[in-house]
């Protein structure tokens, strides 16, 4: 792999000039995915090995063999509470509506009010499922039934307490806005694996941005081609991907026949500057796209059994239903990451009513979320997809309003399957009232490490030149949860 010389060539690209804004301006299919797009083709025409290694999407070799080539991660949005779902807590029940014991450091927490609040049992049930045991709480039924595939973590820590920091940091590695997310650097380190779909897709359950918005998938001082794309919801999730009707396919051929020989006319001028060739090719991509990719979007061919599995049939599951499915079709055509957000908009930030909340987040989630998994596992694609449970941060023992949680990042916890990880495993641990993290404290940073180590990658050795130092998404810390991996 020669990452350096096409990170230090893009380093220094100026950053003001039309070509430059085509490249990297924008949001949606127009612009990132196109630009991703581009250089899959580019890379798909070109045989030899140093026209290849122009191409910033071309294939590149991971550093060790991996144990996922795709990931999936299941972005709980707004913080949802490991204590009423993950990490049963009796000790908590006996201590409810007493103040937090002296024993404990008062926290300063995002709300500033609950480090003096009495403590708030869970009304939750857990039991243990499967053969390994694992604790879930009656809020998961669905989940409960492939319980011995999940490696549950419950002793994550963060360091921001407000929403855009902890999301921010969760997807990019640091609180500060302007860095890439964990979805651009595997696209960086791997390239992609498929020429007629974007390398990193984003569904959302609902309308809303998730805090810091696009920054979760952006690429920050990488070029835009790394990005992710979110795609959008209904029957074309893909922006801009139909031609009008009115439009035939000879009418779309020449129109941008005529778009290519401008474009290529200015690019003439700048020999110098091969950039507006990129965006050449990425509109010969987008309309080849346009009888390809609504395949893999259009879930019109699953069976009656699979969609009821997902949930379709349910009004209450249908949307993270189509979600879920859409990232088994989209990982088994090709594309290398994938992220669901459950809740999006901060859904899950329960300060008041955790009851009310989770309950009703539980029910859209938990059925489709058990699907994917079962449905990945059935096709065989589970061993080579790492999917990821897990959201910004956790939710205090101590009450808010009476019955709700506040934010908690000294403890948490998220889960993982497939891709390299042990099944039916419980790592870490949380204190006895699941306030802070005690046993093998697992950071942000070591989230990422383990992530990038499962898709074959050394989280040391995959950098990226910036303002004269080498970057990387663990910044300068994160160690590998060696053993959690199979």
């Amino acid at each position: 792999m020669k990452r350096s010389s096409l990170a230090t060539t893009v380093h220094h690209e100026c950053a003001t000039s039309r070509r430059d804004f085509l490249t990297r301006a924008g949001a949606g299919f127009g612009s990132v995915a196109l630009a991703a797009l581009a250089a899959q083709q580019a890379r798909a025409s070109h045989n030899d090995d140093e026209e290849d290694e122009e191409s910033p999407l071309g294939p590149k070799d991971p550093h060790f063999k991996p144990g996922a080539t795709n990931v999936i991660w299941l972005f709980v949005d707004g913080g949802p509470s490991a204590i009423d779902l993950l990490d049963p807590k009796p000790e908590l029940q006996k201590l409810a509506g007493k103040p937090l014991p002296p024993s404990f450091k008062r926290p300063v927490t995002a709300m500033g009010a609950t480090a003096n609040t009495p403590l708030l049992g869970t009304q939750r049930t857990f039991r243990q499922y499967g053969e390994s045991g694992l604790w879930l709480s009656d809020w998961l039924p669905h989940l409960s039934k492939v319980a011995d595939e999940l490696c549950v973590v419950r002793s994550c820590t963060a360091d921001a307490q407000t929403h855009v920091g902890a999301v921010t940091q969760m997807n990019t590695g640091t609180m500060l806005a302007g860095f890439p997310s964990w979805g651009a650097w595997c696209l960086y380190g791997l390239g992609v694996d498929s020429d007629e779909l974007p390398g990193y897709v984003v569904m959302t359950d609902n309308s809303a941005d998730p805090p810091g918005g696009s920054r979760a998938w952006g690429t920050g001082f990488m070029p835009a081609v790394f990005q992710g794309t979110r795609l959008g919801e209904g029957k074309d999730p893909i922006l801009y991907l139909s031609p009008a009707q009115s439009i035939s396919a000879d009418q779309q051929r020449r129109k941008l026949d005529f778009l290519q020989q401008l474009n290529k006319r200015y690019a003439e001028k700048r020999d110098d500057d091969d950039r507006l060739e990129a965006r050449v090719e990425a509109y010969e991509l987008a309309f080849k796209m346009q009888s390809s990719a609504p395949i893999a979007v259009n879930i019109a061919d699953e069976t009656e059994e699979t969609r009821k599995l997902y949930g379709l049939d349910n009004e209450v599951t249908a949307s993270n239903g189509r979600n879920c499915l859409l990232a088994r079709r989209m990982v088994e055509r090709g594309v290398r990451c994938v992220q669901v957000y459950l809740g999006c908009g901060s859904l899950w930030d329960a300060h008041s009513d955790l009851e009310g909340n989770h309950s009703k987040l539980c029910r859209e989630s938990d059925q489709p979320v058990a699907a994917l998994l079962q449905d990945l596992k059935r096709r065989g694609l589970l061993d080579t997809t790492l999917v990821v449970w897990a959201g910004e941060f956790g939710r205090t023992p101590m009450s808010e309003s009476g019955n709700g949680r506040d934010h908690n990042p000294f403890g948490f916890s998220l889960w993982m399957a497939g891709g390299g990880v042990k099944p039916g495993l419980t790592f870490g641990a949380t204190d006895e009232i699941g306030l802070y993290a005690i046993e093998n404290k697992v950071h942000v940073h070591d989230i990422h490490a383990t992530i990038l180590h499962l898709m074959g990658l050394d989280h040391e050795q995959l950098t990226y030149p910036h303002n004269g130092r080498d970057e990387r998404l663990t910044i300068v810390e994160g160690e590998v949860m060696h053993s959690i991996l199979a």
